[in-house]
């Protein structure tokens, strides 16, 4: 038995393999070891010949293989495994001894030896994919390198990946660290530390600012609805997750994928998106689509975001009497009732004194939905825009043409526009009863402008011409003609 010390690389077992051959050297005749450590004065030569005391230097003989298996070798020659050059060495004995069928995949060793050379193929292509360099910090030590990358190759290919990097980045300064080397590119020459065991695991745990930006680019991209988790693992396997920056966020968001966010894929993100505003109708900016069928799937206009709940109406569906209002308030949001808050019992107040009751009256309001913003801990009430009140206009339009009432009183200037459909001014109409299609409309004050009066005297007047509106209300209603017939609900 013959030992032979050799470098762990292809260049230093091509040369022993060509003297082996050159000996007359058989593959069981041989045992192959990997230089690990400096050698000792009895260690010098290529060949070691055990008790021999005498060395000799081995003549070298030609070999002649295809293109294909040369490729092949050189490959297998990067299969992480302890036995490789054994085998390699095997694999050339028979070619150089006129055996062919070595090449090929239907033989044994030749299926193993393709089978090496896919797997550093494979190999190859990972670390060229998942290798992530982070930027150091600026002020660093001048001999620190401007990128670090830690990767963990299942066979040794650093250093024909370090020669791909090295060509590629030109003369920024990069290290990648694995658990068995080093690869160090100083702008202008690559150094390679082939060591096995290196301490620790060299992870690179420094900031980056493009981090961040390769995050939010990263969860922006991820669609749900068409994640296919097999093909997922298949093209970005799971060993490689911890070293990607973005590895942490691939669970998250295959679990909500899983519990429902492939229904709606990317459409919350996008439909929160901001975009420029284009002056054209909405029916012809939208194709035809079905009108919601109650108010909790109203999806018109942006409100219900915010809102706790929409705000129906209240009061008997053949009332002759219809008061309209703005929106909603805090606690009409909350009960899912209209007027019930402190502009509500100021109303009741107004109805009381105008000689009817809320039971007699049907209470709505222009917007359905509670627009606010955050002051503190409240939420102030803000005045709809006219997008809102349009978006609303379905279902009023539908409450008007059920109700068909013989008096409209339009509480405010909102109401009073949505009534109208067009700004107008609630001055303009305070005085007088006005028509509209299918009987009168009066215009008052909403309940909240008393609330907003500063002295009682004030708050009792705005409180008097609502009461006198209501009551002009009810005289138009008693001598109106009622309507002959209502449509079938």
């Amino acid at each position: 038995m013959r030992s032979i010390v050799i470098e762990d690389h292809f260049v230093a077992w091509r040369a022993a393999s060509l003297g082996a051959l050159g000996e007359g050297l058989a593959p069981e005749a041989i045992e192959w070891r990997v230089r690990q450590e400096p050698e000792s004065s009895q260690e010098q030569a290529l060949f070691d010949y055990g008790a021999t005391s005498e060395k000799t230097e081995p003549r070298p003989t030609a070999v002649h293989v295809s293109k294909e298996l040369a490729a092949l070798l050189q490959d297998a020659a990067l299969f992480r495994e302890s036995q490789r050059w054994a085998f390699l060495y095997k694999v050339l004995w028979r070619w150089q001894h006129g055996d062919r069928a070595v090449a090929s995949p239907a033989d044994a060793d030749g299926a193993r030896l393709h089978r090496m050379a896919k797997s550093v193929r494979r190999a190859r292509h990972d670390m060229l994919a998942y290798v992530r360099f982070r930027k150091q910090a600026s002020g660093s030590a001048v001999q620190t390198p401007e990128y670090i990358a830690w990767y963990e190759p299942e066979h040794d290919v650093l250093a024909w990946a370090a020669e791909h990097f090295a060509q590629r980045m030109g003369r920024s300064t990069w290290m990648i660290t694995t658990p068995r080397g080093a690869a160090f590119w100083d702008g202008q020459q690559l150094h390679l530390e082939q060591r096995r065991g290196l301490p620790g695991d060299h992870r690179c745990d420094t900031a980056d600012e493009a981090e961040a930006l390769w995050l939010a680019y990263y969860r922006s991209t991820f669609n749900p609805a068409r994640l296919n988790e097999a093909a997922l693992e298949q093209h970005m396997p799971v060993r490689f997750w911890k070293g990607l920056p973005e590895g942490h966020l691939i669970p998250a968001m295959i679990s909500e994928a899983k519990s429902g966010a492939r229904r709606v894929a990317q459409a919350s993100g996008v439909g929160a998106l901001g975009g420029k505003i284009i002056p054209i109708e909405a029916d012809m900016a939208q194709p035809v689509r079905d009108q919601p069928s109650s108010l909790d799937t109203c999806r018109r206009c942006d409100l219900w975001r915010n809102a706790t709940q929409a705000v129906g109406s209240s009061g008997p569906s053949d009332a002759r009497i219809m008061l309209i209002g703005e929106q909603p308030g805090d606690q009409e949001d909350l009960s899912g009732q209209p007027f019930v808050g402190p502009a509500g019992q100021l109303l009741t107040i107004a109805i009381t004194r105008a000689g009817l009751s809320r039971d007699q009256v049907y209470l709505t309001n222009a917007v359905k939905h509670f627009k606010w913003e955050p002051r503190g801990k409240r939420r102030l009430h803000k005045t709809p825009g006219q997008r809102e009140i349009e978006a609303c206009s379905f279902w009023l339009e539908r409450e008007l043409r059920t109700v068909r009432p013989a008096v409209i009183v339009a509480l405010g200037a909102t109401a009073l526009t949505a009534l109208l459909r067009g700004k107008v001014s609630l001055r303009d109409h305070l005085d007088a009863p006005f028509r509209v299609e299918g009987g009168w409309g009066i215009a008052t004050y909403h309940p909240s402008f008393a609330l907003r009066q500063q002295n009682d005297a004030d708050r009792d007047k705005v409180l008097a011409e609502i009461s006198n509106a209501l009551m002009r209300a009810r005289e138009l209603a008693e001598s109106a003609t009622p309507t002959a017939t209502k449509p079938q609900q």
